[in-house]
Formats: structure tokens, sequence, C-alpha cells
């Protein structure tokens, strides 16, 4: 009889446990209400979405701490999305950084999230930077690349704090 009542003891506090568990990767979606917000849900390291998370996790979306509320895995970022722009989403957990670079467009049918790959934020500079050296005469029009590069991504809500943030995440990412 005891080994029994250790057995449900042990199997009912591994289940409370089992309930807190963390998010370590997420998608990012347009709302079903279509209302101008995103919608973050949480998935596996495989990207099926997981319908057990609930609670509140702390994200940070572009440099603003948010306290985001998931019911069935999927929370909403409070703040509409008002023309097109990069939105960075970031969540720090125990086992890490987790984040992503968003390119959200928006269009009148709603907004179109794209997942921009961290790697072309470091290999376009660097690609302009090699012609530049490799060809002389380059040089001024290479420096004039980089300048529409920076500004194009600074006008859309990619700021060159945000840029090298998550260029850094990347890199630390792979190490």
């Amino acid at each position: 009889m005891k080994k029994l009542l250790f057995v449900l003891m042990w199997l009912f506090t591994g289940n409370c446990f089992a309930q807190t568990a963390g998010i370590d990767n997420f998608l990012i979606k347009e709302n079903l209400l279509k209302n101008s917000k995103l919608a973050i849900i949480a998935a596996d390291s495989v990207g099926n979405p997981m319908e057990t998370i609930n609670g509140t996790y702390t994200f940070s979306a572009s440099g603003f701490t948010q306290e985001l509320t998931f019911n069935d895995g999927i929370a909403v970022l409070p703040l509409p999305i008002a023309k097109s722009t990069f939105v960075y989403i970031k969540h720090e957990n125990d086992q890490g950084t987790h984040s992503k670079l968003v390119y959200v467009y928006k269009n009148d049918e709603g907004l179109n999230p794209f997942t921009i790959s961290r790697m072309i934020l470091i290999i376009i500079p660097l690609i302009i930077i090699v012609l530049i050296f490799a060809f002389k005469r380059f040089i001024y029009l290479g420096i004039i690349l980089i300048l529409v590069y920076f500004y194009f991504t600074s006008s859309q809500g990619l700021n060159v704090g945000t840029f090298f943030e998550t260029t850094f995440d990347y890199l630390k990412s792979l190490v």
C-alpha cells in the first residue's frame, strides 16, 4: 500500500512540474481577428504548435518588453502594426535566448510576416565590403549601396542597435 501511495504521489508531482514548460521556439502569424496585430504561437523544435502552453511569459518586441498571456499556446502582441516594418521578437528563459527577426508586410488583405534569416543581415554588407576591397572603382558605388541598405532597414524599423543585437544573438547561438 505504501508503494502504491508513493507511486501516486510521484506521478502527481511529476505531472504538476510538467505543466511549467518553457517556450524554446515560436511562430509569428497574423492574429485571426485581422486587427493588425501579430500572434505568437509556441512551437516545438520542428515548428509544430504546442497547445499545452498556458500562462504569462515575458517577450521583447522591437525593444519593448511585453508580458504576454498564452492560452492554448497562442498569445497576441498588444500593439497594432500601422505599416510594413521589421519586428525583432526575443524571449529569454532558462534554456537561453530565443529570437526571431520578422519583416511584416502590411497590405489591404492584412499582415504577411516573413521570417528573415539573420545570415542575410550579415552576408549583404560583407559582400558589398568585399567588392569594395576587390575593385577600387567600386568604392563610391559600394559606399552608396551600404548607405541605402542601412537607410532601408532603419526606415522600416530595424535601427542600428537592433541590427547589431540581432547579429550578436545569432552569432551566440552558433557557438
